[in-house]
């Protein structure tokens, strides 16, 4: 599937359709390069999900909890991993393997720990159409 936002609501929104349709135990991996909206999405899954808190890159911290929701939402940056056995320290597979919904921005730095089912999304800037334009390719959402 490939969605094409214009603006960071319309990403917003694309966000919040997936939290309203994820199921427990869904394992989300976002990749694209830095200020393409990664965290304006998991921002909209959690809206979708019902998460009330305040959403924030979880860049310094690796793992940001939100338990509000209608299903615990775990949003994991591993933009500042060195080696991905370093993700042991966080617990991660109690989170990939657990009742909640993972997002992972930078996914592709931990490539070799990702659950074997996982729905995978990139995001990429077209500037030549616009500042705030992205394409979305998703891989394992249903349509």
């Amino acid at each position: 599937m490939v969605i094409e936002t214009a603006t960071r609501e319309e990403t917003l929104a694309f966000g919040v359709k997936i939290g309203e349709q994820v199921l427990s135990g869904t394992v989300i991996c976002v990749d694209g390069d830095l200020g393409v909206g990664k965290t304006v999405l998991a921002q909209g899954i959690a809206k979708g999900l019902g998460v009330t808190e305040q959403v924030v890159s979880p860049t310094f911290t690796i793992i940001q909890e939100y338990r509000d929701g209608r299903l615990p939402f775990y949003h994991f940056d591993v933009y500042r991993i060195e080696d991905p056995d370093e993700m042991y320290e966080v617990g991660f597979e109690d989170y990939f393997y657990g009742d909640g919904v993972c997002m992972i921005e930078w996914a592709e730095l931990i490539r070799e720990l990702l659950p074997e089912e996982h729905v995978h999304i990139t995001i990429e800037k077209q500037t030549d159409r616009g500042p705030d334009y992205r394409r979305i390719r998703a891989e394992g959402l249903a349509e």
